[in-house]
């Protein structure tokens, strides 16, 4: 790639929004050339609009830009966004509309019929659902999302699971990091030497998400997987890293033979912040940890461990994923990274014919 998709971020001074800016700082091909952020931000310096909170030090290059505000007038083709799902209910058609590769980490649009819910090493070919977006035939425009920051590393470790033997009943009670609240996030005194038995909307944002990723894509529409879920999320005293616990009853395609195989649907495509290994075996007995295991693939891989047969159902086993990393803006620069190999960061074919 000779030279670099310029890309804006709605939503830049937030914890999702600077965890975009820090990892796509050097990327090779994409570049920040826009920012946009509430409007009180709008027309400071990043540098001033935002505080900075994460373990890097803020590009030089990034505070000296200037915040714009939060329109599509003079935004760049393709927009990562990291909004919350009220704003982002308002904000990201607008983007669409005017002709704007909008790639989301928001929950406003992740069910919606048309809008693809995408992983890309599970469910690639949900991305033919933008070519029915009214947007994209209309300005070219469109809308992709990523999961949940707890559902993507779950899905990743059932769908190698779910291709080989099927899965009729899933349970998971998920451990999750206080940055999955943002910032300030969960405060001290809620938190510290605590367990919080309860996340809004997450379990029902998990249950319905994880079914659709792994649902089939029948002409227009996904059909979600038909398999019974249920999850108990609870906020736990780790700074980054969702800890999950699931039991699985295996489906119908038992029987078909056990080998040791890679997961690696993503070899060959070189996409640039994909982990080589998605999926990593931990054999200790008392792994994955947050703190051991959440970097694993620059953060990007998910770890599994502890398996062994279930008492209730068939199996159960330890997922970790690194929640802001894999689990919001790396999972939305992934997504851009698959649809710049498929030729779908560029102009749609009815909007260069209209220009």
């Amino acid at each position: 790639m000779q030279s670099k998709y310029p890309i804006g971020i709605l939503g830049a001074t937030g914890m999702v929004g600077q965890r975009f800016i820090q990892l796509l700082e050097l990327h090779p091909w994409f570049e920040v050339a826009w920012l946009a952020a509430s409007d009180r931000s709008s027309g400071r310096k990043y540098g001033d609009a935002a505080r900075w909170r994460l373990d890097s030090p803020l590009p030089d290059r990034i505070a000296r830009m200037t915040v714009s505000p939060a329109e599509p007038a003079g935004a760049p083709r393709i927009i990562f966004a990291a909004l919350d799902a009220d704003i982002a209910r308002e904000m990201e058609p607008k983007f669409a509309a005017a002709g704007c590769a909008v790639v989301s980490n928001s929950s406003a649009f992740r069910m919606h019929a048309n809008v693809p819910l995408v992983i890309p090493e599970v469910n690639p070919e949900h991305l033919h659902l933008i070519e029915e977006q009214p947007w994209r035939k209309e300005s070219g425009g469109y809308m992709v999302t990523n999961p949940n920051c707890s559902a993507i590393g779950l899905v990743m470790a059932l769908k190698p699971l779910e291709e080989r033997f099927g899965l009729e009943q899933i349970f998971v009670a998920t451990m999750q990091a206080v940055s999955g609240a943002g910032y300030p996030g969960v405060p001290s005194m809620d938190i510290l030497g605590n367990v919080v038995p309860y996340i809004k909307s997450e379990e029902e944002k998990m249950e319905a998400e994880t079914l659709k990723l792994l649902g089939h894509l029948a002409e227009h529409v996904v059909e979600p997987l038909p398999a019974r879920m249920t999850a108990h999320c609870n906020r736990v005293a780790v700074e980054d890293g969702h800890t999950e616990s699931v039991s699985i009853k295996l489906g119908n395609k038992l029987g078909r033979p056990v080998t040791r195989e890679e997961f690696q649907p993503l070899a060959g495509l070189n996409l640039p912040i994909a982990p080589e290994q998605p999926v990593e075996w931990a054999p200790q007995e008392d792994r994955p940890q947050p703190r051991l295991d959440r970097n694993r693939g620059r953060g990007m891989g998910v770890t599994v461990g502890r398996l062994r047969p279930c008492g209730l159902l068939d199996w159960k086993f330890t997922v970790l994923s690194h929640n802001t990393i894999r689990g919001a803006a790396g999972a939305a620069i992934l997504n851009a990274e698959l649809l710049a190999s498929l030729g779908k960061l560029e102009p749609a074919p009815v909007a260069a014919a209209q220009a």
